[in-house]
């Protein structure tokens, strides 16, 4: 506006001065010039108004209509241009645990995958290399590696590389190649994104922290007021707790569906419920710190069908959808697993049946910008039956009279939403050793970094 209003004074000033000039060719000049000044001004107006409406909408999706950007086929709509955003975050931690985490064990679950405490001392936690962008007006996509250090040993893993689909009609949508499934609330999330240090305890017993595999993902955004969505998910199954090496076909499948809205303009709310079927083979406890022999248990393998449900909800308060003084929210997410099959351990092997389930809850909440507190509390089950009693003790799927349970608690500070300093202190009783846990971990984010899901 400045720049336009000195122009139609200069040009004014320029007329009255120099009455000589202001015969009709000259007077013709300062009109067309005139007008190119408005054009340009307008145009650049039009602009600044479109930036700041999707400013405001982006600003509304985060506070007071969340729910909507829980689903897949909207997140990648937040890239505005073809250039890729590239992030690296770092994730450091100290932990000191009261119970040597290399004998870490869950009775009645196998551990497979990222399963585990962490380790005592310093240590580098989970860290990724973020890229993504539009590729086209049709197709958005994502790459992220995973770096970790396990056993001294700097490990390099190629956690996501998929595409997703823009703009299908119907409200569809399409992802393919290596992600993370969208069954229940926390699996969809990178670990940076958790309110904890570390995973529930069912999504460690049941999925090894966190269910990701090759495959492609059909989702629906139904037209209605309610947030509802369905989908569906077909994997390879080659990973734990998958299983499955399938050759042409398929190793498993999910179905989910979830539903959220508001209640007011300070309070939102996200449900879902979720299903995974496969047929593994072989399922063993592989991961990091399992692939020894625990004392009295040999190695176990078990192939069969699995069935896995589960349920979540998420509810979240904050005034008038204005997060940034005071926020709270409240989790819940519950799993049932059901094994029917053959187990072998060593050179015996026999029927099996395994019902194994468990939830968490947790609360937390920014009483003053900044600053987080926050509770959790998990707790597990298990059953088991087969042939051969004897096979399922030494396999260590007996549940040894013992429900694992763990109370968290847990503090953090953010100076902004990249920088991020979390203290945590864990009552475990995975097993009927009670495990006294602190961990300290820092969390950074470097570079541009697409918004996180409700």
């Amino acid at each position: 506006m400045k720049h336009f209003i000195l122009s139609v004074l200069a040009l004014t000033l320029v007329y009255v001065t120099n009455p000589a000039w202001a015969g009709d060719q000259e007077i013709e000049q300062l009109r067309q010039q005139l007008e190119q000044l408005k054009l340009e001004y307008n145009s650049k107006l039009e602009a600044l108004e479109k930036r700041l409406q999707a400013t405001e909408q982006a600003s509304k999706q985060e506070t007071s209509t969340p729910p909507v950007t829980a689903t897949p086929s909207t997140e990648p709509s937040k890239a505005n241009s073809f250039n890729p955003d590239i992030s690296l975050i770092l994730d450091g931690r100290y932990g000191h645990y009261s119970q040597d985490p290399e004998g870490y064990e869950l009775p009645g679950y196998m551990l497979g995958g990222e399963a585990g405490p962490g380790e005592r001392g310093f240590a580098l936690g989970h860290s990724e290399l973020v890229m993504s962008a539009n590729a086209d007006d049709k197709f958005y996509g994502r790459f992220t590696l995973a770096f970790g250090i396990h056993d001294g040993e700097t490990e390099v893993e190629i956690e996501e590389a998929f595409f997703e689909t823009l703009g299908l009609d119907y409200g569809l949508a399409v992802r393919g190649g290596r992600f993370f499934s969208d069954i229940g609330y926390l699996n969809s999330q990178h670990e940076h994104q958790w309110d904890f240090v570390d995973a529930p305890l069912i999504y460690r017993g049941l999925f090894g922290n966190q269910l990701i595999d090759d495959g492609i993902q059909l989702s629906w955004l139904a037209p209605t007021d309610l947030y509802l969505s369905f989908g569906s998910e077909l994997f390879r199954g080659s990973r734990f707790p998958l299983s499955v090496e399938t050759g042409n076909s398929f190793g498993a499948y999910t179905l989910f569906a979830k539903a959220g809205g508001d209640i007011g303009g300070s309070n939102s709310w996200l449900a879902g419920v979720s299903y995974l079927n496969t047929d593994p083979v072989d399922r063993s406890s592989t991961g990091h710190g399992h692939e020894h022999e625990e004392e009295g248990h040999v190695p176990a393998a078990f192939s069969g069908d699995s069935k896995t449900w589960g349920v979540d909800f998420v509810w979240k308060w904050a005034p008038n959808g204005n997060r940034r003084q005071r926020n709270l929210q409240l989790q819940y997410e519950y799993y049932r697993r059901n094994d029917d099959g053959m187990l072998a351990a060593g050179e015996e092997s026999g029927s099996y049946h395994g019902d194994q389930s468990g939830w968490y809850a947790q609360a937390v909440y920014q009483f003053i910008p900044r600053w987080r507190i926050g509770m959790r509390y998990d707790a597990l089950d298990s059953s088991a039956t087969g042939s051969d009693v004897q096979l399922i003790k030494e396999a260590g799927l007996d549940n040894e009279g013992h429900r694992p349970q763990r109370f968290s608690l847990m503090t953090d500070w953010s100076n902004s939403e990249f920088s991020r300093f979390r203290l945590q202190y864990n009552l475990d009783e995975s097993s009927s050793v009670v495990n006294d846990q602190w961990i300290l971990q820092f969390i950074l984010g470097l570079g541009a970094h697409a918004a996180h899901s409700y």
